[in-house]
């Protein structure tokens, strides 16, 4: 740490030295019609060797302005323009600030494709693509795809793979317009080479059809296409690691790639015992980071990508296993397919305490519980696009899952008044086995008309799921007071649930002005169809078998959800604004009732008005706005409607209100972003607010032992509004030395309207998180990234009906990588909690640092790495959760320190000669 220091203050006392600041200004027009050219792509290089030096794009005036810190005194000033001719000037740097005039650039006769293909520029604009230039942006020589991208302006990756351009979440990343193993980025980010890629293009999500069409997609999320060099188009690469730790942790990963013009072929497998469900080859900040975000269900399942690995809690030992193929069939054909599989084992403690307000008092809860599971899952899904011909396009997307879960789980819990006084306490013992199938398929056909912009669309979607299972239950609930009493339960439970779903929509667009101005006229139809029995069996003592059938917690449900809504709505769109208003009138009916209860029943049908207004406004190649409103509603659930009491828990039964109304929502949603990509400069900035009329919440009476019967009710005036904006700016210090801050605040305000022990009351909730992130990164020395936020918030009540409460947080981390010397690369990640308001008995705060140093040879096709997982030993997930009417905290077994010492080797035969490249490092 001494050495870094030393040279970051050599560096800042040097570097004005040896370097000037410069500035080369100049207007780019027409050079026919005289009119100003925005979105052309500026850049700077040396003359000596072509190393980019700065780079800008024109604004709206076709004025640029080329800023930077360099000590050559000679360089060349390129401008690149889509569908225009290319131009050079060599310029003396001995003026530092020079004035190039206006400067007249004519039209390309050439393909318009050719353009894009062979521009040096580090960045084209072209329509709603943004297109970096891989060649242009400097990372280490062994750089990953996330490497790379960490390097492009506008683009941040955190450290579980998460990408945002622009501040813009990235929900596809797809290779050579393909998908990469399903939906799942960060196995094309972090184990596809930098060196195998050309361009990185940026565009809006749009499905095929979207695409096709040119309708404007999900202006909300972009998607990342990475486009592979044409030389390496062909040959096979990949790379095989293994690891070995202290307490018998361990952790193996293997990938192979071949590529053949249009066909691809790829398969992986890997498995460990930290934490890392997601396929991985160990990369330090996957794997700290998957250790303790997890995504995990009530039941303790959790989910990856879509990929379930069974319970999840604790410490989960996973395996993995997929392959993925894409192929041009014919001429007019594309297919991609990918298998996944994925199963886990895993195990957990668990504890939780929580205090309960009611208007009148309190009681204290407490659970202690531990599980074990293990999981095997089965996943494939497949993509055909045919077009027919320039006018048709068919896209059908199959998907199949299986998976299998078995578990079991124990829990001890107890409830106590304020004095002390234990009022009720359970004890349950289960197990259950299950299995879990899983059929969808999409089929989306387009057919264009006439040359205005007009087709007609047909989509139609299918979704099938069954899922059948086992469980064995056993618990014993006893009910203090003044009239207790005990129920003891020994049961067996068979569920099989068949869920249908069907959703068809047709679309007539209509243009009133060719390509700017239509009419769509649609018809959606959608069908839900659940057939969902519990049987219940008691334990019969005398002939010890699970034979006597239990009505009261069985239940054999019918449900049937059918809608029918026309939709009318205008579209405006030119090359800087977008307009979209549609109204539409829902018709709906919900059918349900319980084959074992002939009067449990329920039959509704429900009418309402839709809209929604959206739009975006671009204000120049950079800066837009988007706007969204809509008025939807959605209907109870079944079961809230259904007048059946819930018994299964008997320290919580549930009757359903047949009575309830739906929900009527507003939503507005804002979103400003800009990007100045001379001075490196991001704003991004959205607003968001919903008011639900008719909610329904939830309505509770609980009695003098804790006991809790809950409802269902419509209650008025919730409301939410969030915001977030956040500035970043990237300072070049010199061509190596880059200094990147970014600052921003989010916040949230929460209205809500509950229900406690039958009182209705309001509750107000506020937080307000600010927060400050700094990255220092000197090429092929170190990379210095660090952050800091608080979070502090404040729960107000109606009346005074509970107590006023504040909280804070605090969240600081630091991530440290170390070039030097050659061939060695050490690695830090720090991170520091602190939660004041965690109750006695629970960890406040911790420390949590992981390491790694590696070492490459054989040419850097192999590498040795050491890594040790929670340096200091005090990795903890207890925390603190807060609502109008509860206090929790809670904790669970979590990974502890390890050290491993693993290898990896990486094979490369990508090129016009097959030679034999290097690659990114593993460990």
């Amino acid at each position: 740490m001494k050495q870094i220091l030393f040279w970051i203050l050599f560096f800042s006392i040097s570097a004005p030295c040896i370097s000037q600041q410069i500035k080369v200004s100049g207007t780019l027009v027409d050079e026919e019609t005289q009119n100003p050219l925005e979105a052309a792509t500026v850049f700077m290089e040396t003359v000596r060797d072509s190393t980019l030096i700065t780079y800008t794009i024109t604004d709206k005036n076709g004025k640029f302005s080329l800023e930077a810190n360099t000590s050559v005194k000679k360089a060349r000033v390129n401008i690149s323009f889509v569908g225009y001719e290319s131009h050079q000037k060599e310029i003396d740097l001995n003026t530092p600030v020079q004035d190039l005039g206006v400067i007249p650039i004519g039209f390309s006769v050439a393909n318009l494709d050719e353009v894009v293909i062979k521009s040096r520029a580090p960045i084209t604009i072209k329509k709603d693509t943004l297109e970096f230039n891989v060649a242009s942006f400097k990372t280490k020589k062994d750089a990953t795809i996330e490497d790379l991208l960490k390097e492009l302006p506008g683009v941040e990756v955190d450290p579980d793979g998460k990408i945002k351009v622009n501040g813009k979440d990235v929900s596809n990343v797809l290779v050579n317009g393909k998908p990469f193993f399903g939906d799942d980025p960060t196995i094309a980010t972090r184990n596809l080479t930098k060196e195998i890629i050309e361009k990185v293009q940026v565009v809006d999500t749009k499905s095929k059809s979207e695409a096709f069409t040119g309708e404007q997609g999900d202006k909300e999320s972009k998607t990342i296409n990475l486009t592979i060099k044409e030389e390496n188009n062909k040959g096979v690469f990949g790379r095989v690691a293994a690891g070995v730790g202290t307490d018998k942790r361990f952790e193996y990963a293997g990938l192979f790639n071949y590529f053949n013009n249009d066909r691809r072929l790829s398969v992986l497998a890997g498995g460990n015992n930290i934490n890392s469900p997601g396929f991985s080859f160990g990369e330090i900040q996957k794997m700290f980071g998957n250790a303790h975000t997890m995504t995990r269900s009530s039941t303790g399942a959790f989910s990856i990508d879509g990929r379930s690995f069974g319970f999840g809690e604790g410490i989960v030992n996973s395996r993995v296993a997929g392959a993925n193929y894409a192929d041009a069939i014919k001429k007019h054909t594309d297919i991609s397919t990918d298998y996944f599989y994925s199963a886990s084992n895993s195990f957990s403690d668990s504890k939780n305490t929580r205090e309960n307000i009611l208007p009148d008092r309190r009681y204290f809860s407490e659970n202690i519980g531990s599980s074990n599971g293990e999981s095997d899952s089965h996943t494939v899904n497949m993509g055909f696009d045919i077009k027919i011909d320039s006018t048709f396009l068919i896209n059908i997307k199959p998907y199949f899952s299986y998976n299998h879960l078995r578990g079991s789980r124990k829990n001890i819990s107890s409830s106590k008044n304020e004095d002390g006084s234990l009022t009720n306490a359970a004890n349950s013992e289960n197990f259950s086995d299950v299995n879990n199938r899983v059929f969808k398929n999409q089929f989306d056909g387009t057919k264009k008309y006439g040359n205005r912009g007009g087709f007609i669309k047909v989509e139609f979607s299918n979704e099938w799921t069954n899922k059948t299972g086992e469980e064995y239950l056993y618990s014993n609930t006893n009910i203090f007071g003044e009239t207790p009493s005990e129920e003891i339960r020994n049961q067996q439970i068979e569920s099989n649930s068949d869920d249908t779903s069907f959703l068809s929509a047709v679309t007539l667009r209509i243009p009133f002005i060719a390509k700017k101005l239509f009419m769509d006229l649609k018809y959606d139809y959608e069908l839900k169809q659940d057939i969902d029995s519990k049987f219940v069996f008691d334990f019969d003592e005398t002939s010890q078998e699970f034979s006597t059938f239990n009505t009261l917690l069985s239940t054999d449900y019918k449900f049937k959800n059918t809608s029918g809504t026309p939709y009318a709505s205008l579209i405006w769109m030119n090359e800087n604004s977008y307009l979209d208003a549609g109204l539409g009138y829902v018709f709906q009916t919900l059918e349900g009732e319980d084959g074992l209860r002939s009067n449990l029943n329920v039959n509704q049908k429900f009418e309402a008005l839709q809209a929604y207004l959206r739009g975006n406004l671009k204000f120049s190649a950079t800066a837009r706005l988007w706007a969204n409103y809509s008025l939807s509603n959605e209907v109870p659930q079944i079961l809230q409607l259904l007048p059946y009491t819930d018994v299964s828990n008997p320290l919580n039964t549930i009757t359903g209100n047949p009575n309830l109304k739906p929900s009527i929502a507003h939503s507005f949603y804002l979103n400003f972003n800009d990007y100045d990509y001379q001075k490196g400069t991001g704003l991004y900035a959205y607003i968001s607010a919903n008011l639900s009329e008719n909610a329904v919440v939830s309505k509770s009476i609980i009695d003098e032992n804790n006991i809790r019967e809950t409802t269902y009710a419509n209650v008025n005036g919730v409301y939410a509004i969030s915001g977030n904006i956040s500035i970043s700016r990237k300072y070049k210090l010199d061509s190596l030395i880059t200094l990147s801050p970014r600052i921003g605040v989010w916040g949230n305000y929460n209205h809500g309207v509950n229900f406690n022990n039958g009182l209705e009351y309001s509750s107000n909730n506020i937080s307000v998180t600010p927060n400050a992130h700094f990255t220092l990164s000197w090429q092929k020395v170190f990379d210095i990234r660090t952050g800091y936020s608080m979070r502090f918030g404040r729960n107000s009540f109606q009346d005074n009906i509970f107590p006023n409460r504040n909280y804070l947080t605090h969240n600081l981390n630091l991530a440290t990588s170390l070039f030097v010397p050659k061939n060695f690369e050490w690695q830090n990640d720090v991170k520091f909690n602190y939660n004041p308001d965690i109750t006695q008995g629970y960890q406040k705060s911790s420390w949590f640092w992981n390491s790694s140093l590696s070492y490459t040879m054989f040419k850097d096709k192999g590498t040795w790495s050491l890594k040790v997982y929670d340096l200091l030993n005090q990795n903890t997930n207890a925390r603190r959760i807060s609502s109008e009417n509860f206090i929790q905290d809670s904790e669970s077994t979590v990974l502890r320190r390890y050290v491993m010492f693993g290898f990896s080797y990486k094979f490369n035969t990508l090129g016009s000669k097959g030679e034999t490249r290097g690659g990114p490092r593993f460990f």
